[in-house]
């Protein structure tokens, strides 16, 4: 390189390459250095509503299938994806008619919206009904079939992050997650002694948090995905906050409810996915006459193993 055509600043100098590779592994390498390695600019995470893929997959004249929350185009990833760790997905699965799935993830958590049908995972059927929690192996051949009526399913998986790794769902043997079932019976049982007790101001709201037998020692329901049904009294609200996790929100119920994201309103509505980028302040606030009700997953598991989580309040 002469003098002349030689960068001003090390952030210019593009990607080097041997001068004179010996071998294939040699002519691989790629050097880059102090000023341009770390300058890495990638699109944000976006503030995002979901409104059409919901309103879709309840349409009473969709036909059985997945319809995925997909802003992978603005992601510039290279498979959908919600979040760059996370996707979610609505499942429709009309009367008597059954869906067959099997996704490249660590496992698929799922919420039951609407009606009641069976799912089984390899060698496992459980049973399920609306207001339902369940959560199987990834990799696992899923098929998910309707009683008498329309059901329609919220789905979340780890695949934009087995696929940033080029990597594959484990196999039945090292699956860090058997099936799971978490009846609504049982969630309204638990939600109910989680209000009874009554928080404090140090804590992040009231929320219940799904885990397992083989992940009780992390108290996540994935090895990088947290899972849990947050709630809000009527009148109140969560305190501001921030966190280096992303969240993807399902809403369930939540008439008269908004959160602030960065300064901006956002509304909610019945059954819409909404993203909380990370590390944005955002509080939740419910102006209604009942408790909202809010699933919410995050790719917390990966920054609690860090130890990088980066929780705070922001109070006003």
């Amino acid at each position: 390189m002469s003098a002349a055509t030689r960068p001003r600043a090390l952030a210019d100098l593009p990607a080097q390459r041997a001068a004179a590779p010996e071998s294939d592994a040699q002519a691989r390498a790629r050097y880059f250095n102090s000023g341009n390695a770390f300058d890495l600019k990638l699109p944000p995470v976006p503030d995002t509503v979901f409104l059409d893929e919901p309103a879709r997959a309840l349409d009473p004249s969709a036909p059985t299938g997945l319809v995925a929350c997909d802003v992978s185009d603005q992601l510039q990833c290279p498979g959908p994806a919600t979040s760059p760790l996370i996707l979610a997905r609505y499942a429709r699965i009309c009367a008597g008619e059954t869906l067959n799935a099997r996704f490249a993830a660590s496992g698929v958590l799922h919420y039951v919206m609407q009606g009641s049908g069976t799912t089984r995972a390899g060698s496992e059927s459980i049973a399920w009904r609306a207001g339902d929690v369940f959560i199987t192996p990834g990799g696992s051949e899923l098929r998910h079939t309707a009683n008498a009526c329309d059901a329609v399913l919220w789905l979340v998986t780890n695949e934009p992050h087995l696929a940033f790794e080029c990597l594959g769902a484990p196999t039945a043997d090292h699956a860090p997650t058997g099936v799971v079932h978490y009846p609504a019976d049982e969630i309204e049982r638990q939600i109910a002694l989680i209000q009874e007790i009554g928080g404090t101001d140090d804590i992040a709201g009231a929320a219940l948090v799904f885990s397992s037998d083989l992940q009780e020692a992390s108290r996540n329901a994935l090895p990088s995905l947290t899972l849990a049904m947050n709630t809000l009294a009527p009148g109140t609200m969560q305190r501001p906050h921030r966190h280096n996790s992303v969240a993807v929100t399902l809403v369930i119920q939540g008439d008269r409810c908004y959160s602030m994201i960065d300064g901006e309103r956002k509304d909610w509505a019945s059954w819409v996915t909404t993203v909380t980028p990370p590390t944005s302040v955002h509080s939740h606030h419910n102006e209604g006459d009942a408790l909202a009700l809010f699933l919410i997953v995050q790719d917390g598991g990966l920054y609690y193993h860090a130890r990088a989580m980066g929780f705070e309040f922001v109070d006003a």
